[in-house]
């Protein structure tokens, strides 16, 4: 399980550097800019939705 925490970590980081390069885009090049925060919105969503499955399967191998 903790392979499954790691990558949920990786998914988090992709939307720290995601966020910080939509601020440093969003004047200079704003089409770059919304490129980035799909990246970001993406990755949040899979932290969650990983996050959220790990869970279950830890739930489930805890009741065997």
């Amino acid at each position: 399980m903790r392979f499954f925490k790691f990558f949920e970590i990786i998914y988090l980081v992709v939307a720290v550097i995601s966020i910080r390069e939509v601020i440093t885009q969003w004047n200079a090049d704003r089409s770059r800019a919304y490129i980035f925060v799909a990246f970001a919105v993406v990755s949040i969503f899979m932290f969650f939705f990983r996050r959220h499955y790990r869970k279950k399967f830890e739930a489930r191998k805890n009741n065997k």
